[in-house]
């Protein structure tokens, strides 16, 4: 069994900031990593990422620019009355 190996079976993993990879079965799940849900070939493994992780933005990131467009939406709109 190795990464190249085609008989070598995978589990997707996706850490804390939402980023997606792949890691052999036969190795202990590396720290700060936790199973999506989806094992098998490489290939397979692989192509699932590509249709769930459709924004590749570290999941602080995609907070940040969420709060930062909020504070503009907010200095932007009319005042109530």
């Amino acid at each position: 069994m190795s990464w190249g190996d085609d008989d070598t079976d995978f589990r997707v993993v996706v850490n804390d900031e939402e980023q997606y990879s792949i890691w052999p079965d036969y190795k202990a799940m590396p720290a700060g990593w936790r199973e999506a849900g989806k094992s098998g070939k490489k290939p397979e493994c692989l192509a699932w990422i590509d249709e769930v992780w459709t924004d590749m933005r570290p999941l602080s990131l995609r907070r940040a620019m969420a709060a930062q467009a909020d504070r503009a939406d907010a200095a932007s709109a009319p005042p109530v009355h």
